[in-house]
């Protein structure tokens, strides 16, 4: 069963009186670990798509429907809870709140989603917390602020951070877009790896060949609209 499906999605924004098309009818199924590249030109509707798997936006017309349940029947509180329990996002602008550390920043999702948990359920979340830090590779930073680590770095937590709820989906908006290519290509590296290991599905809009080139799924939007959507290695 996919885990992300849209249906007939259209979207439409006002602009001025004017009704402009971004999504002008799109349909394409995710499975449960699938590493995901939406390509495509600028203008071409890849963060439009993204946020609205994220339930950030909402289609003016047809279904979003995420590991089973169809967005646009839920409750703003249902939204919420799909969203924390459900995905996780991944920003190019790294969205690091600057007066945390790195186990603070990544800890951040459990104290927005619910106010009090029990001594065992922080000693989980802790223990849980330091291996993602450990597997990201920032052991040694770990009550480094943002300020104090460099952009490569600063996205490994954020990929943590992603990660911190355990989601089925990862939402990554153009995430190497701040990097150099070496670190891009380390960070790309990263997250294939949690792919495999932990059988997250990942979901790219993006401009970057190399995530294109590994992607086990490629969507590619042209005027809103799927010009092609492909598998590809097929033997990974």
């Amino acid at each position: 069963m996919p885990i992300i499906q849209l249906e007939n999605v259209r979207k439409s924004y006002h602009l001025g009186k004017t009704l402009v098309p971004a999504i002008k009818g799109v349909s394409f199924s995710i499975d449960e670990g699938d590493f995901v590249s939406i390509i495509g030109p600028s203008g071409s509707g890849k963060s439009t798509i993204l946020n609205m798997i994220g339930c950030i936006d909402v289609p003016t017309q047809g279904k979003v429907i995420i590991n089973g349940q169809e967005t646009s029947g839920l409750s703003d509180r249902e939204i919420t809870n799909l969203r924390h329990d459900v995905i996780g996002f991944i920003f190019q602008s790294f969205n690091l709140l600057p007066v945390l550390n790195v186990y603070e920043n990544i800890e951040f999702p459990f104290l927005i989603g619910k106010n009090k948990f029990t001594a065992q359920e922080k000693q989980e979340h802790k223990e849980y917390i330091d291996s993602l830090i450990e597997a990201v590779g920032l052991a040694r930073w770990k009550t480094h602020k943002p300020a104090e680590l460099s952009g490569g770095q600063r996205q490994r937590v954020a990929i943590a951070r992603a990660l911190a709820t355990k989601p089925k989906v990862v939402l990554a908006d153009e995430p190497t877009a701040n990097l150099d290519s070496k670190t891009g290509e380390d960070i790309i590296a990263l997250m294939k790896k949690i792919n495999k290991e932990l059988k997250t599905t990942f979901i790219f809009s993006t401009h970057d060949h190399n995530i294109f080139s590994i992607a086990d799924h490629v969507i590619r939007l042209k005027d809103g609209l799927v010009a092609e959507d492909f598998r590809q290695h097929a033997n990974q």
